[in-house]
């Protein structure tokens, strides 16, 4: 495996010999630092206006010989946020790279509303990184292939260029597992990578696998690995991951990710096409190792962060698990299958029954599950995260405080609410057999409520319904659903949500 991001280099100094371009990012270059861009950009602003948007590139009077201006736009109105400085980032570095530069300085400038300036360098550096990163495969083809740049130069804040790159460590990995194909990210390759990311780190890898086991222990997720589990190099993995900061600690974090290595949809095929793609419904639990990545960079005492990665295939079969069926869960609730291609929430409940398990004896515990869980995601918010709070989280004020740290690094988030139509939705009309019903025959697309009714099913089929505000032990949790911010093919994933993630852990 490859180095994870090009080497990046501190430069204050305009100057300097070892760049080959500058770009420089901000909303107006009139108030740049420097005269030398100033008067580079200026003729170029007097014969063609739209410069002012579109940016340019230019000779400058510099040992680096060109500029890339990248305008970032107005940043005054009321729907303007912080990707703007990412977007322009991005966009200057891939146009310096057109022009044939092989080591950049990026320089980002200026500020908005609300905003501080250090808060606008970082997501225009974490903007420029992600412009600049090579999927795991082409990395692996040869040394030629393996980089877009031979550096990336930075002219900021050192703190700053020391968080980016702590967050775009994490970003990488959840890039890697989440962006690569079924086969190159099938559990074992999975289990192969992370050990490999985290040895010498103080991240803990404990790796359960085994059919008999997982049928004991996580008999959902086993019904879901059941086909699969016939094939070796297919067969499932739960991948532990746990840091524990130096000092007392006073914070937890249960992470638990959904890593569906290639989703069939199973018995419920996914027909007419739409299975294309869904080797990416592992991103979830990619974002969570990715979180862990940079967590193991940053090194932040006084808290314990655990992340679970459930890496199951959801494989179709004379032995894939099929609608009917009854299986009754880890905490003990007796579930009947609704639907095959509703496996997200089944390859996840049981694990996180087990970390409702541990976190009780934890000091602050915050429980999650992430999860690319449904295409109704996509249709209520888009290309944005979504997550919601049961009771003991919402009065915590979890949701919204994730959602104010996405905001500060322009990785952003919607809240949505788990109400009382989506728990009488999952529970068992009949009266007879079971308690709940896993999910309805209808895609969640096409669903009222569909991508909020999976919470009340994590919820109730993992034993957090004994743990609401009312109990005698509430514990917060809070499910995400990041199938439109994760990314889409042909474009690489996003890492979404590492930055905000990292921002509310840390905040």
């Amino acid at each position: 495996m490859t180095c994870l991001v090009p080497k990046l280099s501190l430069c204050q100094e305009l100057d300097s010999s070892q760049y080959d371009a500058l770009v420089w990012v901000g909303p107006d270059y009139k108030k740049c630092s420097s005269d030398v861009i100033i008067s580079a950009v200026s003729p170029m602003v007097a014969v063609d206006a739209g410069v002012l948007t579109g940016g340019c590139v230019v000779p400058v009077p510099l040992p680096c010989a060109r500029l890339v201006y990248s305008p970032t736009g107005p940043l005054d109105r009321d729907y303007d946020d912080l990707r703007r400085f990412a977007e322009a980032a991005g966009k200057g570095v891939k146009r310096a790279i057109m022009a044939g530069s092989k080591h950049p300085l990026v320089m980002v400038q200026g500020t908005m509303p609300g905003r501080g300036e250090k808060e606008c360098e970082l997501a225009g550096l974490l903007g420029a990184l992600a412009a600049v990163y090579v999927p795991l495969e082409m990395r692996e083809v040869g040394e030629k292939e393996a980089s877009k740049v031979e550096g990336l130069g930075w002219a900021g804040g050192k703190e700053v260029m020391e968080e980016a790159l702590a967050i775009e460590k994490g970003r990488v990995v959840a890039r890697d597992i989440g962006g690569s194909d079924p086969e190159r990210m099938a559990a074992p390759r999975v289990e192969e990578y992370v050990q490999e990311v985290f040895k010498g780190t103080k991240v803990k890898v404990e790796v359960m696998k085994g059919q008999d086991f997982f049928e004991r222990e996580y008999p959902c997720l086993a019904a879901v690995n059941r086909c699969a589990s016939t094939v070796p190099r297919h067969d499932g993995r739960l991948i532990w991951l746990t840091y524990q900061g130096e000092g007392v600690v006073e914070k937890t974090l249960y992470l638990v990710g959904k890593g569906i290595t290639y989703d069939t949809g199973g018995a419920d095929i996914k027909a007419g096409g739409v299975m294309a793609g869904m080797s990416r419904d592992k991103c979830g639990a990619a974002a969570a190792a990715g979180l862990m990545k940079t967590i193991s960079e940053l090194q932040p005492a006084g808290v314990k962060v655990v992340v679970a990665l459930c890496m199951v295939r959801n494989s179709v079969g004379a032995n894939c698990y099929v609608a009917d069926e009854i299986i009754t869960s880890r905490a003990g609730v007796r579930i009947r299958v609704g639907n095959t291609d509703a496996e997200g929430r089944m390859a996840m409940v049981d694990v996180l029954c087990r970390a409702k398990e541990l976190a009780l004896s934890d000091p602050d515990p915050q429980l999650m599950t992430v999860a690319t869980l449904t295409g109704h995601a996509c249709l209520a918010v888009g290309d944005y995260s979504i997550i919601m709070d049961n009771g003991p989280a919402r009065a915590a004020g979890t949701a919204i405080k994730v959602q104010e740290a996405g905001e500060k690094i322009g990785d952003m988030f919607e809240i949505s609410t788990v109400r009382r139509e989506d728990w009488d939705f999952v529970s068992d009309k009949s009266g007879e057999f079971v308690s709940v019903l896993q999910c309805n025959n209808a895609p969640s697309s096409r669903t009222p409520r569909g991508h909020q009714m999976p919470g009340a099913f994590m919820m109730a089929v993992s034993g957090l319904d004994k743990h609401m505000v009312s109990s005698k032990q509430p514990l917060k949790y809070s499910h995400l659903d990041i199938a439109g911010s994760a990314g889409d093919l042909p474009d690489p994933t996003t890492g979404a949500p590492v930055p905000a993630l990292t921002k509310w852990l840390l905040g």
